[in-house]
């Protein structure tokens, strides 16, 4: 590779770097060339990027913009993907990777600063989407302000029916 070629694929590479909060390695070897690239245009679709990387100008890309830990992910010929959403890409790759017969196998990701083996991100694949996370969550900050809410008013409620009941009896 000439050093105009390389020079121009370690800025692309710093390009995503710093753009991607997710970046997944991944094998290729067995792949053959059209199911990668199928698999480019799958996961292209999700919003992400996979590339087949050098290791050396990955490391130097790597070094260049402070994301050093990613080289802890590497290990032998790998292809990584650089997304913004982890979650959508994890559940694509799972998707990608349970085709029949395919080579390819997770090996590990990086989730901001946090390196992640190949089964936290297949366990990334398995949370529910946003809109269920948040609503997930508001239903768990709101049941203890229900509950506050029906222990004060059972008795309240039982001290009515208890008036009511002397208001009909008096009534009659």
């Amino acid at each position: 590779m000439h050093r105009d070629k390389k020079t121009e694929v370690i800025e692309a590479l710093k390009k995503n770097l710093a753009e991607s909060d997710f970046i997944v390695s991944t094998t290729y070897q067995g792949a053959t060339a059209q199911s990668l690239a199928q698999m480019r245009w799958t996961l292209a679709s999700s919003g992400v990027e996979y590339h087949v990387v050098k290791t050396t100008l990955l490391r130097i890309a790597a070094e260049q913009t402070g994301r050093e830990r990613v080289m802890e992910i590497l290990e032998g010929p790998m292809a990584l993907g650089f997304a913004a959403d982890a979650v959508e890409a994890a559940k694509t790759l799972r998707l990608q990777t349970k085709v029949k017969d395919s080579p390819v196998q997770i090996r590990g990701g990086l989730l901001g600063s946090r390196v992640l083996t190949a089964a936290e991100v297949l366990a990334l694949a398995d949370l529910p989407p946003r809109d269920v996370l948040v609503a997930q969550l508001a239903a768990q900050l709101q049941a203890p302000v229900s509950r506050l809410h029906r222990a004060l008013s059972w008795p309240l409620q039982g001290f009515r029916n208890v008036l009511q009941a002397r208001i009909e009896s008096l009534a009659q």
